[in-house]
């Protein structure tokens, strides 16, 4: 009776009475082949190919039977989508993809079995993946930490993506989408925001707010941006006009200091969305490199309550 394999492994069963005399060999042979299904790790370099199907022998050493990947190479350059294409037999993969895009947003590896459309092994990523033979499916899809890409790092709801345990163990949030820390965090270092930040609740602060000053272009007509700060500082060069603001939101306070330039003698007007006690607009002093100080706040968006304290000075 002829030797035959085994289906999904590929494994020799020898048949009765075959090779008498390298038996033992054979045996040998389906050992490290196990080994290699187990806990193989082999390297599989892309790049020269929009398709790389990984090799596929009977009772011999190939690389679809290691328990291991890892891609190495290019993508981006001969396609932007390169295909690995792993036998129609079920079996688990651990890949880690090493590859380099050129463009990182387009550029992919795509794991699949003939037949499939196949799953995109994130750049940069670890992570295990399955087939049954005719779909290829990523085990972290649901959020195991540390594999695949950011997007894909969502410790989401502790009863159905990790093993139960209370919210003030959750250090991670993820990064790709909303998400809302329902307990109190501390930090003990530095925190960097580079857009708007908006706090709806009690806001209480141990220490000082540090703000900044904001320089105004000096121009026949000065604008002034209230998304850029809250305090502003001007020189004139001659007779002026402070206009509107822009981005006003009601309830914004803030100054604006007015100076004269070496020559002084000029005179500040105000665009009608400036309001002042009374009526009475104020005038700025004239004396040369005088200091006057414009304290606003917003009533709304268009309407800015103001009040000039004058001639700063020792």
């Amino acid at each position: 009776m002829a030797s035959t394999y085994t289906t999904n492994l590929r494994l020799t069963k020898q048949g009765d009475g075959d090779n008498p005399n390298t038996w033992g060999e054979v045996l040998n042979n389906v050992i490290s082949l196990v080994d290699q299904a187990v806990a193989s790790y082999t390297t599989v370099s892309i790049g020269s190919a929009a398709t790389v199907t990984l090799t596929e022998n009977l009772g011999n050493s190939d690389q679809s039977r290691s328990a291991i990947l890892e891609f190495k190479g290019s993508v981006g350059g001969v396609a932007t989508s390169i295909f690995v294409l792993i036998p129609n037999s079920p079996k688990t993969y651990a890949i880690r993809n090493v590859v380099s895009a050129n463009t990182t947003a387009s550029d992919a590896v795509i794991l699949r079995v003939a037949g499939n459309a196949g799953v995109t092994v994130p750049t940069g990523g670890t992570g295990y993946f399955l087939t049954n033979g005719t779909s290829v499916f990523p085990l972290n899809a649901s959020g195991i930490p540390g594999l695949g890409t950011v997007a894909t790092k969502d410790v989401g709801v502790c009863a159905t993506n990790i093993p139960d345990t209370s919210l003030s163990d959750i250090r991670y949030v993820r990064a790709s989408v909303s998400s809302s820390i329902v307990a109190e965090k501390t930090f003990t270092a530095s925190v960097i925001f580079t857009s708007a930040v908006r706090m709806e609740g009690l806001v209480s602060l141990a220490g000082a707010v540090k703000s900044h000053i904001t320089t105004l272009t000096d121009a026949a007509s000065i604008t002034t941006d209230f998304n850029d700060a809250n305090t502003f500082m001007v020189t004139l060069a001659g007779n002026r006009t402070l206009a509107a603001p822009s981005n006003a939101t009601a309830g914004q306070t803030g100054s604006i200091y007015v100076v004269q330039d070496g020559t002084g003698d000029r005179t500040l007007s105000y665009n009608a969305a400036w309001r002042f006690s009374e009526g009475s607009v104020p005038v700025a002093t004239t004396a040369a490199s005088a200091v006057d100080l414009l304290i606003y706040n917003a009533r709304s968006a268009t309407t800015i309550d103001a009040v000039m304290l004058l001639d700063f000075k020792r």
